[in-house]
């Protein structure tokens, strides 16, 4: 089977300023992909065209999508949801009114809020692709509402696919397991210590490994969309089933 190029597309990614975002948005641009990334923390995106975006703030996606299609000349060929978080990691008494309101605002209703204002400008060929996890798929202690909110991520998914039924574009969701990124910093809100053992005795993926995976998806013969793509650390068996070596 032989991969299909994407010399000359455009692309949309949310969250390009760090760890998976910035990894694809990287790899999109070597495969001639003209790259429109968006992140809060502008300073450091590397692609093309580099906007400010907060997923959970409407005005803030309404003015990036408007920006980025007509930067990339009014149509849009990939769009990767890719911004996305987890806070804390505790059982669910002690969850907070304002951290679900992020994770489910940013994992949620932000992509779901990206890609309806995106679909108007996916021209045919296109291609969405939502960055879930493994916690969308298994639940595991102490991690409830980013575990409820990437189980939303896939049924959007596949509640898209089916509402799209009949026009060109493909649809995939990418759920990975352990990547050394700063989502565990982000989820520990700073501690670098708690963030660290989330690794210790485990070679976790990378953000480059799940590039791949993005990239495999897209580079498939048009007639296969490759619906989903679970990819987990060799010692890693669910979300929270993990083999750490002494």
């Amino acid at each position: 089977m032989q991969a299909i190029s994407l010399e000359g597309k455009t692309a949309i990614v949310t969250g390009a300023s760090s760890g998976i975002g910035k990894a694809t948005a990287r790899a999109l641009a070597e495969a001639g992909v003209r790259v429109a990334g968006g992140a809060r923390r502008t300073e450091r995106l590397e692609t093309e065209i580099a906007l400010p975006l907060d997923v959970m703030d409407p005005e803030s996606c309404a003015r990036f999508v408007a920006e980025a299609v007509e930067r990339l000349g009014g149509a849009v060929d990939i769009l990767f949801n890719n911004a996305g978080l987890a806070l804390g990691r505790a059982p669910f008494t002690e969850s907070s009114e304002e951290d679900e309101a992020a994770v489910f605002g940013t994992n949620v209703t932000g992509l779901v809020r990206i890609t309806r204002l995106c679909l108007p400008h996916i021209r045919d060929g296109g291609h969405v692709v939502n960055m879930g996890s493994v916690a969308g798929r298994q639940a595991y202690e102490g991690g409830a509402t980013y575990i409820a909110a990437k189980f939303a991520e896939r049924g959007f998914t596949y509640a898209l696919r089916e509402d799209l039924l009949g026009r060109p574009i493909r649809i995939t969701t990418v759920d990975a397991g352990m990547v050394d990124t700063e989502f565990s910093l982000v989820r520990f809100k700073g501690d670098e210590e708690k963030a660290r053992a989330v690794y210790e005795g485990v070679q976790p993926m990378v953000a480059e490994d799940i590039a791949d995976c993005v990239m495999f998806a897209l580079t498939r013969p048009w007639h296969v969309n490759v619906d989903e793509i679970v990819v987990k650390a060799t010692q890693q068996a669910s979300g929270g089933r993990i083999h750490r070596e002494a």
